[in-house]
């Protein structure tokens, strides 16, 4: 388990405050305006969700989801921390809203 934080992408606030590297990579973390977001190894798909601003509870439901983005993990180095750290910010900066 590791602390990362890194300002200033792409005009938004991104901050990685847990990062688990490994096949089963996982972590979560903040963005601007109160919005946080997780990911995780699903098999082969680094799997990256958004949530929307200010949660009730401190484990987010289906419905709070606002965009989700999902990549392979066949290019990314998922046991090197600062690689899975800069796809998960690609996935953020790339994510795609959820339709309701």
């Amino acid at each position: 388990m590791s602390l990362t934080a890194d300002r200033g992408v792409s005009d938004c606030e991104f901050i990685l405050e847990d990062l688990i590297a490994g096949i089963h990579a996982s972590g979560y973390g903040q963005l601007d305006g109160g919005r946080s977001f997780s990911f995780h190894v699903e098999q082969d798909t680094l799997v990256t969700e958004i949530y929307r601003p200010r949660l009730a509870g401190p484990v987010p439901h289906a419905e709070d989801v606002v965009a989700v983005a999902r990549r392979s993990v066949r290019d990314i180095d998922v046991s090197d921390e600062r690689s899975l750290a800069a796809a998960v910010r690609d996935a953020v900066d790339s994510a795609v809203p959820v339709s309701r």
